[in-house]
């Protein structure tokens, strides 16, 4: 009888342990911390046992620019090529240089870690976010990348509130606060003298639309995109289709090196096929997606969420 009770209360603490961890932490990864062998403490990591993702996905590439990374010469002529950068190499190698001279020469991330799952939250500008009511879901990851022009404010519900990564160019900058990273993906060699100056003394050069002079943003929380993962996304994922690929398409390749766990909202187009952001009221029904391969890149995003490679939410 004794033993029997004294089961039963061990059965109770258990289940009272259990209880806790999952408000707490979760009990799915308290137990994949202490059984995992994996890199990640996820369900399921990314790369794990995963030949059909491997293939494709290339760790060997960093996503950004660093005091100790180098740009090949053959990366950067195809990177000229995008928005017809007229300098040379040797204009671009003194740019980098003065860009580390302000901004953190390493990017800070958090790092892989089979006691770690790190979800990330990427959101897209897509119409088919109207009504969807994400927004809690969105907040809920450990990263919220946004993108370009983005916007939050009478739009939580199916938006969001959080940032951590706010993906941007010059033509598309916003101020930011103190706490979200700012992420240049840099088209030309303007653009990174464009966020030297913007955040110090001020930036008054042209491009091909207005450009914001200065922008507020933590000079400590800046990272920049290195031109050879653009390529690598271009080339390796898209197989060259486009001129080059979308912000948001290289936003989502990017979680996938920095992420174990990779939710997807507002990408494609909405309801209708009307490839619209959600925040504005569509006048040119016949709007696409331009340069980019927009098709096909929602296509490789569905492949993605078929083989459980991400989580990808439509939005209807």
């Amino acid at each position: 009888m004794h033993s029997k009770v004294r089961l039963l209360i061990f059965l109770l603490c258990v289940y009272g342990i259990c209880v806790f961890l999952r408000r707490h932490i979760g009990f799915s990864e308290f137990i994949l911390q202490i059984q995992s062998t994996g890199p990640c403490a996820c369900e399921k990591c990314l790369l794990e046992d995963d030949p059909w993702l491997v293939q494709r996905f290339n760790k060997s590439v960093d996503p950004f620019l660093s005091g100790r990374h180098s740009l090949s010469e053959d990366a950067f002529n195809w990177w000229t090529r995008l928005q017809f950068e007229k300098r040379n190499f040797s204009s671009y190698n003194e740019t980098v240089d003065r860009l580390f001279q302000v901004f953190p020469p390493s990017p800070k991330l958090v790092e892989p870690s089979p006691n770690r799952c790190r979800t990330c939250a990427v959101v897209g500008n897509s119409g088919n976010l109207k009504g969807s009511h994400f927004g809690p879901l969105i907040d809920f990851q450990d990263s919220v990348i946004r993108m370009n022009t983005g916007h939050i404010k009478g739009y939580e519900t199916d938006v969001g509130t959080r940032t951590t990564h706010h993906i941007m160019y010059p033509e598309s900058a916003m101020d930011l606060d103190n706490n979200t990273h700012l992420v240049l993906f840099p088209f030309k060699i303007q653009d990174l003298e464009w966020l030297i100056k913007a955040t110090t003394t001020g930036f008054f050069g042209k491009s091909y639309m207005p450009v914001k002079s200065n922008i507020k943003a933590n000079k400590d929380l800046v990272m920049v995109i290195n031109p050879a993962f653009m390529r690598y996304v271009h080339n390796g994922w898209l197989e060259k289709k486009g001129k080059y690929p979308s912000t948001g398409f290289m936003a989502l390749v990017l979680a996938l090196h920095i992420c174990d766990e990779v939710h997807v909202f507002g990408f494609g187009a909405d309801k209708d096929g009307n490839w619209s952001h959600y925040w504005e009221k569509l006048k040119n029904k016949k709007l696409k997606t331009g340069v980019h391969p927009g098709t096909h890149e929602y296509e490789i995003i569905q492949q993605l969420a078929e083989q459980q490679k991400l989580m990808f939410y439509t939005g209807f």
